[in-house]
C-alpha cells in the first residue's frame, strides 16, 4: 500500500498529495509524467531500481518540450526517489510514478508563463498485460499522434487520451492489446509499448522518427540483444503486412516489459506462442532487473 508521495517539494502522507479540480494540466493535459520499476531480489534482500537516471534524464526531457523551469537535476530527482522508496519499506516489485504538471489553478490554453510542480510516488505493481506470454493483438483504427501534432517522444499526459483510445478499442473487441500506425501506415507501437518483430533472427523495430516513445527498456533489450545474444538489430520502418509473415513479435516496455506477440489481427505470428529468441531475451532481461548478472549491475540502484 502506497503511504507517501513526494508532492510540492517535501515528502507527505499520500492523503495530503491533492490538487484542486481547478489545476490546469487536469483541464488541458499539460503535464508529463515517468514510469520506472523497481525489482526486488528476494536471495539479495534488496530492491533494485533499473535505470533510474536514465528515467529522470527522459523525464526532464520531456518537462522542456512542455516549457517547464524545475528546480531538479536527475541526480536530485534519483535522490529524493530512493529517498521515497526507503520510507514505503517495499519488499516487493514496485512501478514508480514521477509526474510534473502544470499547477496554476487558472482557465486559457497555454504553456508558457505557469508554475510548474513535480510529485513522486511508488505502488506494488505485477504485469502490465496478463497474457503476457502470447498477447492476442488487433491493428488499431486509430493512428498514432505526430510529432507535428503532439511529440510521442515524450511521455506527455493529454497524448495518452491517444493511447486509450487505442487500448479500449482493442480490448473491447476481445484482444489484449493494440499496435497502431503512424500517420504514413507504418507500424509506429502498441498503446504504451514499443514494438519488436524478429525475421530471419534479426530484430526489428521501428526507428524514433516513426512516432515513437525513444524507450529505455527498448534501448535495453537492443543492447542485450547484441552484446548478449550476437542477433543482428535494425532499425527501419515496418509496414502492416510484414507483421504477419514474422517469424516472433513482442511488446517491450518498463510497464509491459517484455510481452510475446501470439497473434496480430487472429493470424498466428510463427508457431502462435511465444518463441525461442523472445523466451531467451525476456529470460535474459528479467536477470539484469534483478540484480542478478554483474554486468550490468550499474544499471541496477539499490534502495537499501
Amino acid at each position: 500500500m502506497t503511504k507517501y508521495a513526494f508532492f510540492e517539494g517535501a515528502i507527505v502522507p499520500i492523503e495530503q498529495a491533492t490538487v484542486s479540480v481547478m489545476t490546469h494540466a487536469l483541464h488541458y493535459g499539460t503535464a508529463c509524467f515517468g514510469g520506472i520499476r523497481g525489482y526486488w531480489n528476494e536471495k539479495h534482500q534488496n530492491l533494485y531500481v533499473f535505470r533510474i537516471r536514465d528515467h529522470f534524464e527522459r523525464f526532464l526531457m520531456s518537462t522542456r518540450l512542455l516549457l517547464m523551469k524545475l528546480p531538479f537535476t536527475p541526480d536530485d530527482l534519483v535522490n529524493i526517489t530512493l529517498d521515497l522508496a526507503r520510507r514505503e519499506a517495499m519488499h516487493h516489485d514496485i512501478y514508480i510514478r514521477p509526474l510534473a504538471y502544470k499547477a496554476e489553478k487558472i482557465i486559457g490554453v497555454r504553456l508558457h508563463d505557469l508554475r510548474d510542480e513535480v510529485t513522486i510516488y511508488a505502488v506494488p505493481f505485477g504485469r502490465y498485460i496478463e497474457s503476457e506470454e502470447g498477447a492476442r493483438v488487433c491493428t488499431s483504427s486509430w493512428r498514432r499522434v505526430d510529432d507535428t501534432a503532439i511529440p510521442a517522444r515524450g511521455k506527455l499526459a493529454g497524448a495518452y487520451v491517444n493511447s486509450a483510445f487505442i487500448k479500449s478499442e482493442a480490448m473491447m473487441n476481445g484482444f489484449d492489446e493494440a499496435i497502431v500506425l503512424n500517420p504514413d501506415g507504418h507500424v509506429s507501437e502498441g498503446s504504451a509499448e514499443n514494438i519488436f518483430i524478429i525475421r530471419n533472427r534479426t530484430l526489428i523495430t521501428p526507428p524514433v522518427s516513426d512516432n515513437i516513445l525513444e524507450g529505455i527498456t527498448r534501448r535495453t533489450l537492443m543492447d542485450l540483444a547484441t552484446a548478449q545474444l550476437g542477433l543482428q538489430v535494425v532499425e527501419r520502418s515496418i509496414d502492416r503486412t510484414e507483421l504477419y509473415v514474422a517469424d516472433e513479435a513482442f511488446f517491450c516496455g518498463t510497464g509491459v516489459q517484455v510481452a510475446a506477440i501470439a497473434s496480430v489481427d487472429r493470424r498466428p505470428i510463427g508457431a502462435g506462442k511465444m518463441g525461442p529468441i523472445t523466451t531467451e531475451l525476456r529470460d535474459l532481461y528479467f536477470e539484469v532487473v534483478r540484480g542478478n548478472v554483474p554486468q550490468y549491475c550499474d544499471w541496477c540502484t539499490p534502495v537499501f
